[in-house]
């Protein structure tokens, strides 16, 4: 019974110390990721575009960049 009772707890364990392994690996990749923030870039990137107005209006995104991957 013991036995039987060891085997079924150690696929759980080693589940769960995947599973914090990914997610710790995640946090690591994501931290700083310039993906993250790569919707804001090229928001401002088209938004400059625009003659005039266009810097001041991506300013906002160039913020939402920064504050992203700084």
């Amino acid at each position: 019974m013991a036995l039987e009772a060891r085997r079924t707890t150690r696929p759980g364990m080693i589940g769960r110390l995947g599973a914090l392994g990914v997610l710790f690996a995640l946090c690591a990749v994501m931290s700083g990721c310039g993906l993250a923030a790569a919707p804001c870039r090229v928001a401002s990137a088209g938004l400059k575009i625009v003659p005039v107005v266009g810097h001041v209006a991506a300013a906002p995104t160039d913020a939402c960049a920064a504050a992203i991957d700084p």
